[in-house]
């Protein structure tokens, strides 16, 4: 099952939160509780999960509907890298994103290469009619 990208990040935080109570990290090359902070974290999980619930029952649903859900999702985590100031999701977390929206549809019996083709795109660009992150 795919990871959230929100759970790697979480999991990158408490490790680092770790290395500066041991001290084995200096404070000056701790920044990820910044880059990756409570209320972003938080957000994209709970975001993240409302497309998980509705992907489920899209198995034998059509293209659009399962655009729909696409489109839901990404305009969540628009708001979401609005509200951390356009600097919620760089480009790696842009990539993971992405991946991991490809990867829960195709988990969920949903041919992710078919349903892009038939709308003439590529897989990689199912996100980009509304993503402006």
């Amino acid at each position: 099952m795919a990871t959230r990208p929100s759970a790697r990040w979480r999991a990158r935080v408490d490790e680092e939160a770790t290395e500066l109570a041991a001290g084995t990290r200096a404070p000056r090359d701790a920044f990820l509780s910044e880059l990756f902070p409570q209320s972003l974290l938080a957000a994209t999980d709970e975001a993240l999960h409302a497309f998980e619930s509705e992907v489920d029952p899209l198995q034998d649903q059509d293209d659009e509907q399962v655009f729909e859900v696409i489109k839901r999702v990404v305009l969540a985590l628009n708001e979401i890298n609005e509200d951390h100031n356009c600097a919620g999701y760089e480009s790696e977390e842009r990539e993971e994103l992405c991946l991991y929206i490809d990867q829960t549809l195709t988990e969920r019996g949903i041919d992710v290469p078919a349903l892009a083709a038939r709308r003439g795109i590529s897989r990689t660009e199912i996100t980009d009619d509304w993503r402006d992150w």
